[in-house]
């Protein structure tokens, strides 16, 4: 068994707006850093009831998105079977992995978890394709693919998030990944938290956005547009925030400084961060006043 204070000494539309050009960087790996500080919450209980399980799901998904310290702390964690179940070969692994992507740390403690067993943890196994294409529950999910297998009605309400998006300035590819998201396209449906329709207003979204009826889809998505709109605005361009803003409210966020530390949330950030793959968007500065959690640009 391993014990970390002993050996820690040896991380397709109308044009809109120009975005910066500046080369942003990729949208994964910044998530893999906001996941890798909030499984570091979990486990140790700053901010947040300690959760070691938590915080191994949270390594676990930093590491899939590229996190080379995400590999060290989950090994540490196999390692010490803390949140996990004990296990040296996967320790091991995990941290020759670490090493392999130039972790120093990691190369000094091999020594002490030993060479790599070629074994990972089930969460880095890699899914069947109908789990890692459902954009309700994965986070692997194709967009493309997503798109090309809906039904006919499913496609006219893709179609009509196509004509709409433009006119709201936002990107249709997000308006579509949020959609899929959401609802998977389906204009009836209703979640346990009484959000309604294809992007899932709730009624006090609704009556914000002047969405009369919810279950109209134009007006239903019309409402959800103007508010992505909004957030995008209000986080100047940030799309992780606003994604966040659009699942848990932007005072969540405002509160939690980011992502916050709600599974719900989080899971849907990741899974409309995996079809979108952008980190910014355009914006319209006039339409809200800057979170106070944006650096000021």
């Amino acid at each position: 068994m391993f014990f970390r204070s002993i050996v820690f000494v040896l991380f397709a539309a109308a044009a809109w707006p120009a975005a910066a050009t500046e080369v942003s960087p990729d949208p994964r790996l910044v998530l893999a850093g906001q996941l890798v500080s909030l499984a570091t919450q979990y486990e140790h209980g700053e901010g947040i009831p300690q959760d070691l399980t938590r915080a191994a799901e949270l390594y676990c998904d930093a590491a899939r998105y590229g996190d080379s310290q995400a590999y060290v702390a989950l090994a540490w964690m196999y390692g010490d079977g803390r949140g996990v179940v004990h296990d040296d070969r996967i320790a091991a692994s995990l941290m020759g992995r670490a090493a392999e992507l130039g972790v120093e740390q990691a190369k000094n403690a091999q020594r002490f978890f030993g060479p790599p067993a070629g074994v990972m943890p089930p969460c880095l196994q890699p899914r069947s394709v109908a789990q890692a294409n459902d954009p309700t529950l994965s986070d692997e999910a194709d967009l493309d693919a997503v798109l090309s297998g809906l039904r006919t009605n499913k496609r006219r309400v893709a179609q009509l998030i196509r004509l709409l998006a433009p006119q709201y300035s936002i990107e249709p590819r997000l308006a579509l990944a949020v959609a899929a998201a959401e609802s998977n396209f389906e204009s009836m449906a209703r979640s346990p938290r009484n959000a309604y329709g294809v992007m899932q207003l709730i009624p006090e979204t609704a009556q914000r956005f002047k969405v009369y009826n919810i279950f109209d889809p134009t007006q239903n998505i019309r409402g959800g547009l103007a508010y992505l709109r909004w957030l995008l605005s209000y986080y100047r361009g940030d799309v992780m925030l606003a994604l966040a803003a659009y699942n848990a409210g932007e005072g969540a966020v405002d509160r939690y400084r980011g992502i916050p530390p709600y599974r719900e949330t989080v899971d849907y950030v990741k899974r409309i961060s995996g079809m979108f793959r952008k980190g910014s968007h355009s914006f319209d500065p006039s339409l809200a006043a800057a979170s106070p959690i944006v650096p000021s640009r």
